[in-house]
């Protein structure tokens, strides 16, 4: 199963209608007559009638526009372009694209379909940034046919939101809302041009907020059942009162086609992005320096927690902001300036939007109870990737038999230790029962117990029987750390 930009591949919905009624029984109101008490009313529906989109359609429609792209070929995806709905199926699951072009390698120029909506009279569109990156050429064509040759003002890749500009005055606009005010159930609007039907209109509900996806930990995704189709990126979802919330993004699929889970960028988001971008042609971002992961039940009880919540610290990044303030691995991030964090994602966002040189209040549980550090909120610099560092694992040393958890470990040696550039001593050299079920793998490194580092063997064991049933190991794997919950037998 994988998230997937919309793919061009036709569904079919099958729509089925279930009728609810309500029977009495003759025999229940007569001995309800005998007994001289009226039959009891039957409960007032909670939904009396479905909503009518047709005003908000007519009036907010001509504010959503087709936006077609023409790019050159890319190496090596037979000629499909990166915008293409098929391109990011292929890529992801490293399935050679279809062939295109000549037999001598000169590819013909590629086309793509987007949705945008308009957000300035003067002309500036928002859409996504998957609809319009390594274009050539931006054509942006209204509901009335007119057609403008449009500016790529700038695109940020971590949100997928950008901003192009058309020549053009006195436009028809939309209105924002605020995806604070929005909840599961609500009726909701989407307007875009799937498979290149232009201004069409499809409805749902909210099914979610807050989402975090795998790839976009920067984005606190809006969940809907709209059908969003290829050629809908970008387009813009309504709420009842006509208000922009968010810009439809992406869809969860098995096929690559609508399944009844679709996402969208809540517009605060967009709009903060948006205001960069026009102002100074990049985004900037705040971080605390920080790897954080998801607490799910069995890490809550490791820890301490009444419930899952928070954002769990798994590593600290050296001289970052969160270290200088005490941050550790092992806290649980519960709320920035008293706003609470439910979800790990919820965090990255928050952090994410401030602006660098800012103070933070951070709400985080250690120890058992909950304490205030603040932190000077920096840059977040854009990264190349580096190639994960190999431990150098000789396995020269005889490891002990497997402890409680499942575990058989051994020190490190001093080189191994330098090669992987890690603070651990101890390495896994064979797993099995509980360890091995939580997905815990020969060559992991031991960090830490419930947030308690170890350093020997004697430390692991002693920490792991304080832990009882619930263990949460800190290992780092390659150049990563993360807390992997244990349920001791």
């Amino acid at each position: 199963m994988s998230v997937s930009r919309p793919t061009r591949r036709a569904v079919s919905l099958l729509c089925v209608s279930i009728a609810l009624g309500a029977c009495s029984s003759d025999l229940s109101a007569q001995t309800t007559s005998a007994r001289g008490s009226s039959a009891a009313a039957s409960p007032e529906p909670l939904v009396k009638n479905l909503p009518d989109f047709s005003p908000l359609v007519d009036r907010y429609g001509p504010a959503v526009v087709n936006v077609e792209v023409v790019e050159k070929a890319q190496q090596g995806q037979g000629g499909l372009s990166p915008n293409d709905p098929f391109f990011d199926f292929f890529r992801r699951f490293g399935i050679p694209g279809p062939e295109g072009g000549s037999p001598h390698g000169n590819q013909p120029p590629v086309r793509g379909a987007g949705s945008g909506f308009i957000v300035s009279a003067d002309g500036y569109i928002l859409t996504n940034t998957h609809v319009v990156e390594n274009a050539d050429e931006v054509t942006v064509r209204l509901t009335d046919r007119r057609e403008f040759t449009a500016k790529v003002i700038g695109a940020d890749e971590r949100t997928d939101v950008a901003v192009i500009k058309i020549n053009a005055s006195n436009l028809p606009t939309v209105k924002l809302g605020d995806p604070a005010k929005i909840h599961p159930g609500q009726w909701v609007l989407a307007i875009g041009s799937p498979f290149g039907f232009e201004n069409s209109a499809t409805a749902g509900i909210i099914s979610a907020t807050a989402r975090s996806l795998p790839s976009d930990n920067y984005v606190p995704f809006i969940q809907t059942d709209v059908a969003v189709n290829p050629g809908n990126s970008g387009g813009p979802l309504f709420n009842l009162y006509g208000e922009v919330i968010g810009i439809n993004s992406q869809i969860f699929s098995r096929t690559g086609g609508y399944m009844g889970v679709s996402f969208a960028i809540p517009i605060d988001v967009a709009r903060n992005v948006e205001e960069q971008l026009v102002k100074t042609g990049h985004v900037v971002r705040g971080r605390i320096g920080v790897t954080i992961q998801d607490v799910n039940a069995q890490l809550a009880q490791s820890f301490g927690l009444d419930r899952p919540r928070g954002a769990l610290v798994s590593m600290v990044e050296s001289d970052g902001p969160a270290a200088k303030a005490g941050v550790v691995a092992g806290d649980v991030i519960l709320g920035v300036n008293g706003r609470a964090i439910e979800r790990y994602g919820e965090l990255s966002g928050t952090i994410a939007a401030m602006k660098p040189g800012v103070d933070a209040s951070l709400q985080v549980w250690r120890d058992g109870r909950q304490r205030t550090i603040p932190v000077k909120v920096a840059e977040l610099k854009e990264q190349v990737p580096q190639q994960a560092k190999s431990s150098g694992r000789q396995g020269n040393r005889t490891p002990n038999q497997p402890d409680a958890l499942g575990l058989s470990v051994r020190p490190l040696e001093p080189q191994e230790k330098e090669q992987a550039d890690t603070q651990g001593t101890l390495v896994v050299e064979d797993v099995t029962g509980a360890a091995a079920a939580a997905g815990v793998q020969s060559g992991d490194i031991i960090l830490g117990v419930n947030g308690k580092r170890v350093k020997t063997l004697k430390e692991l064991q002693d920490a792991s029987k304080a832990a009882g049933k619930n263990v949460a190991l800190l290992i780092q794997r390659d150049d990563a750390q993360i807390f992997v919950p244990l349920k001791v037998p």
